[in-house]
């Protein structure tokens, strides 16, 4: 019986064996490497420190400061004073040049702290572990994150030279009060760069990252300037530094100067970081998925967008603009000067027509940034000011007829609808510049009958108006009867078609370009015929005839060029002005922005005044 027994338990114990040895097997053809395993479980890819990137206007300067997530600005290695790489390397990890990104010693003494006082009071880490611990991971107090933290120091240790880890830290420490590294904590305590700073004050910046908040200069200056004597302190005990010059350099005054970030100019930043969105759009050919019918996929593609756009704005870039900051102050210092009225807003922008550039932009009086803007985001009924572009010229251009050509000012009504010129008055046959000149709307209806409302229309095209649909295709678009309306920059923009008979739009954005100067984006516009020459003799005769026997003659200065139309809406909800002289191409809106009656205002017309003041 126990022979029995003996030979079943073998039988039993023979197939769990070798279930055991074919698991055992399947684990060991597993097992890899702690290389391998750092490799496949902790790749670490290129490392970029979110930065500060910049708004320059025409002239270089920086006119924003552009901070997405932390205050940052970047420096290499050989940007960096030795003397600040001296100070952190003896403060925080003297052994840093010697040892594989983690110091035994170090850990060793941290452990028996920590365990005698049943907590985690040391860290021990190196300057390699505290960068993995601000890239990679958080500031937990517990041994997985230790441990998570002495695997990523391995890896970069690997990975990175001594000089990288160090450059990567100093540029990573937070310095409290938004600054990160060494460049952006300078500049906002002391506002100049790092290469600026004396011995002392790079001392006092040293001490802040140990415990930001206990050593903000700000709050607690006094205990920042303690720290930063026992840093020189250590700096005498390795030797970096003098006796003398020990004393010398903790007894130099420390005087702090907060430098503000550089945000001026809301008005045209705003736009410019609107345009930005759309220049890499059209680089990146995301257009078409941007306007798609698909709602879903459109959704997909503006999230890609932002994603771009937000990496992008934290690389470091500059983005080059045309604004020219004089006339920026001038026009913005123009309408807020001339627009007392309550409630009344407006909107002015300007064009350098022989450049396409945008070099004024004005999204409202007393304008504050990110809200409402004006000039791009509102849409209104133009009024006469459309007729240039969807009636005269088009006609012109289509019959070559002469501006002393006659055309029926008298009433006009066609299948219910009966516009009237201003007043209710009738002229009876009248020539086409006169007509143009006082604006008549009953002779601008029957010219936009005559060319074809389809016909008139694709001369639009070119300017890629983004409200105008195929509702407006009716005969009331002859005196600005819109479903939606034009934006000011839009209409604005449209007007330049006059110097030329071309059409470009115009951009405030020249070039982004990274951190070494190269080129990563610019815009790739070209050209589109819209009028032919003759067309445009015409039409600069009759905008002159505005400003100088029409409704505009309160906006008339002596140059050598100047001509424009102005637009009124139903009710004088809206004033508009566009004209240009030998150099610029202006348009200036006012009203509203819940549309009323400026019948009181109209009059004194603010619109042809601001517009005058700007130009001359």
């Amino acid at each position: 019986m126990r022979t029995f027994f003996g030979y079943l338990l073998t039988l039993l114990l023979v197939p769990l064996f070798s279930i055991l040895i074919i698991l055992t097997f399947k684990e060991w053809s597993s097992f890899q490497p702690l290389l391998t395993y750092l490799d496949q479980h902790l790749a670490l890819k290129e490392i970029r420190l979110p930065q500060n990137s910049y708004i320059t206007a025409a002239d270089g300067t920086v006119i924003s400061e552009i901070q997405r997530e932390q205050n940052r600005e970047y420096l290499e290695y050989e940007q960096i004073p030795q003397f600040i790489k001296d100070v952190f390397v003896t403060i925080e990890d003297r052994h840093f040049f010697e040892h594989s990104g983690i110091d035994a010693v170090a850990i060793s003494r941290a452990i028996l702290v920590n365990s005698q006082n049943q907590s985690i009071e040391q860290g021990g880490s190196t300057i390699t572990q505290q960068l993995a611990r601000n890239l990679f991971l958080n500031h937990e107090k517990t041994y997985n994150r230790k441990l998570s933290e002495l695997l990523y120091s391995y890896q970069l240790e690997r990975q990175l030279s001594k000089e990288e880890i160090l450059e990567l830290y100093l540029n990573a420490i937070y310095f409290q009060n938004g600054a990160y590294g060494i460049q952006a904590a300078s500049r906002y305590y002391f506002q100049k760069p790092v290469s600026k700073l004396s011995k002392a004050e790079m001392a006092f910046l040293a001490s802040i990252p140990n415990n930001p908040s206990l050593y903000d200069p700000l709050k607690h200056f006094d205990q920042t300037k303690e720290r930063q004597i026992r840093i020189l302190e250590q700096l005498l005990e390795v030797k970096k530094i003098s006796k003398a010059e020990f004393d010398q350099l903790k007894n130099e005054k420390i005087q702090l100067k907060i430098r503000k970030r550089i945000d001026l100019y809301p008005d045209y930043v705003t736009y410019v970081e609107s345009e930005l969105k759309e220049l890499v759009a059209q680089s990146e050919g995301m257009t078409a998925e941007l306007e798609s019918k698909d709602a879903v996929r459109r959704a997909k593609a503006e999230a890609k967008l932002n994603e771009k756009v937000t990496k992008l704005l934290q690389s470091g870039v500059t983005i080059h603009t045309a604004l020219d900051k004089s006339l920026q102050d001038k026009v913005k210092r123009t309408i807020e000067n001339e627009l007392t009225y309550p409630n009344v807003q407006g909107a002015a922008v300007v064009i350098q027509h022989h450049t396409h550039e945008l070099v004024s932009l004005i999204g409202g009086k007393h304008y504050k940034k990110y809200t409402f803007n004006r000039s791009f985001q509102s849409f209104r009924q133009p009024g006469s000011a459309i007729k240039p572009l969807l009636v005269y010229a088009p006609y012109l251009d289509r019959t070559g007829a002469d501006l002393n050509d006659r055309v029926n000012a008298g009433a006009f009504c066609h299948k219910g609808y009966c516009p009237q010129n201003y007043g209710g008055a009738v002229y009876g046959q009248v020539t086409l510049k006169r007509a143009f000149a006082h604006s008549y709307n009953t002779p601008a209806i029957r010219l936009l009958q005559a060319t074809g409302i389809k016909n008139s229309f694709s001369y639009l095209k070119p300017f890629q108006f983004s409200m105008v649909t195929v509702q407006d295709h009716v005969l009331s678009a002859a005196v600005g009867g819109f479903s939606y309306g034009i934006s000011p920059l839009e209409l604005t923009s449209a007007y330049t078609s006059f110097q030329d008979g071309s059409y470009q739009p115009a951009r405030a954005i020249r070039k982004v370009t990274d951190r070494n100067g190269t080129i990563l984006y610019e815009w790739k516009d070209k050209k589109v015929r819209v009028w032919k020459d003759a067309t445009v003799a015409k039409m600069k005769e009759l905008l002159h005839s505005v400003v100088t026997e029409g409704t505009a003659r309160k906006a008339y200065y002596k140059t050598s060029y100047i001509g424009g139309k102005t637009g009124t809406t139903n009710d004088v909800k809206d004033l508009w002005f566009v004209g240009m002289d030998e150099t610029y191409t202006t348009g200036v809106w006012i009203g509203k922005d819940q549309p009323k009656s400026l019948e009181k205002i109209a009059s004194q017309a603010p619109h042809l005044k601001i517009w005058k003041k700007i130009m001359q």
